[in-house]
């Protein structure tokens, strides 16, 4: 699966995708919002793990945008803020195929990220 990461904490998603590649999950990894939209502009992704607070633009816009252009784009959004039943009350709860807490616990995502892929697999499958 194609997959990018958008979190303005450069440390984390840097770290985040080294770890994952390690994993043998290539993943292209962006600080700014408007980075993520222009990269999908130019190559459509499978995924987008996004975190929910950034400055500007947060996740929720921004999945908006990218799934404007990516309609087929799945999401997982990370936060740190608030708790799992505030976010799933709120106005993402609907278009979130997943939903992680910070700490992230990177079992959890490689879990997510995995079912994602079986689930386009399946879909790709039927068409």
């Amino acid at each position: 699966m194609k997959t990018i990461l958008v979190d303005d904490e450069m440390e984390f998603v840097s770290a985040l995708a080294e770890r994952l590649a390690l994993r043998g999950i290539d993943a292209d990894w962006v600080i700014h919002p408007e980075e993520a939209i222009s990269k999908v502009q130019e190559q459509c992704y499978d995924l987008a793990v996004l975190d929910v607070k950034m400055p500007k633009l947060d996740g929720i816009a921004l999945k908006d945008r990218l799934q404007k252009v990516c309609p087929q784009m799945r999401f997982i959004f990370l936060t740190g803020h608030g708790s799992r039943e505030a976010f799933e009350a709120g106005q993402c709860a609907a278009g979130a195929d997943c939903y992680l807490l910070k700490p992230l616990n990177l079992g959890e995502l490689l879990s997510k990220i995995q079912e994602m892929g079986m689930k386009k697999k399946l879909e790709d499958d039927s068409e």
